[in-house]
């Protein structure tokens, strides 16, 4: 399958293999954008059917049982960091570093890629949704004002560090080191979406929903850039193969020419 489709985007994409990456992501992030507007459309209309919806309120009471003020507290500064503000700061410093020690701008364009399509998924379920948050009095503040679904840390975080993690296994041989990036990586972002439901600041859909949605947009920039390296090393290779036969061809030509 993955061959097939390396021929197929070879083919559409004909001779500029260096857009391959741009316009498989451009794809994607439409797919992505439309499906997280059908997936709305259905949350809507089953949500006061669905089981796992009705798992919200009793989840939500369970971890208002269970709050501490250290617990509080620490969730509080954790959850800050995949905000608005502390995510693209993290993201920023990370990919800044990656950028000067491997000498590529590879790390800077799938952040941005990857961070421009997570926005925009996260914005049009807010829109489409405008589900209520859960009631400030089960909540812990500071409160925010935004609609609810889907949850914005969890997809961020989902995207952003999901692809931080791929970048960085691209570089790792070690295959302890490997696996501590992905445990970590899945920690973190496990941790980022339950601690917003501890807070009451997101009801568990809202988180189960991210989760999804940012793993479906972080496969489709993964998959869109191991497309692009396939496609253009085929290339090359291409390339070498032709300028060899040239060579060779000169070399045949002239060797039998008079008086060599």
């Amino acid at each position: 399958m993955g061959a097939r489709l390396v021929g197929l985007v070879n083919h559409v994409i004909g001779a500029y293999a260096r857009w391959t990456l741009a316009v498989i992501a451009a794809v994607g992030g439409l797919a992505a954008v439309i499906t997280t507007a059908l997936a709305a459309q259905v949350y809507a209309s089953v949500t006061d059917e669905g089981e796992l919806a009705g798992l919200d309120q009793p989840i939500l009471e369970y971890a208002v049982g269970t709050r501490t003020p250290f617990l509080e507290r620490t969730l509080t500064t954790f959850t800050d960091i995949g905000g608005p503000v502390g995510m693209p700061i993290l993201a920023s410093l990370v990919v800044a570093v990656m950028v000067w020690r491997w000498r590529s701008r590879t790390p800077l364009v799938l952040a941005l890629v990857a961070a421009a399509g997570s926005l925009a998924m996260t914005t049009v379920g807010k829109r489409l949704i405008g589900r209520s948050r859960p009631p400030r009095e089960l909540a812990v503040p500071p409160f925010e004002n935004s609609p609810s679904f889907p949850s914005g840390h969890t997809l961020n975080a989902t995207v952003i560090i999901g692809v931080l993690v791929y970048l960085w296994l691209l570089h790792l041989t070690s295959a302890r080191a490997r696996t501590w990036a992905l445990v970590g990586g899945a920690c973190f972002v496990l941790s980022m979406g339950l601690s917003r439901v501890y807070l009451g600041h997101h009801w568990l859909t809202d988180v189960v929903a991210g989760w999804l949605i940012g793993l479906g947009w972080l496969a489709t920039v993964i998959t869109a850039h191991r497309l692009h390296l396939t496609v253009r090393r085929r290339r090359e290779a291409s390339g070498a193969g032709a300028a060899s036969g040239a060579g060779a061809a000169r070399t045949r030509h002239t060797g039998s020419a008079p008086g060599q």
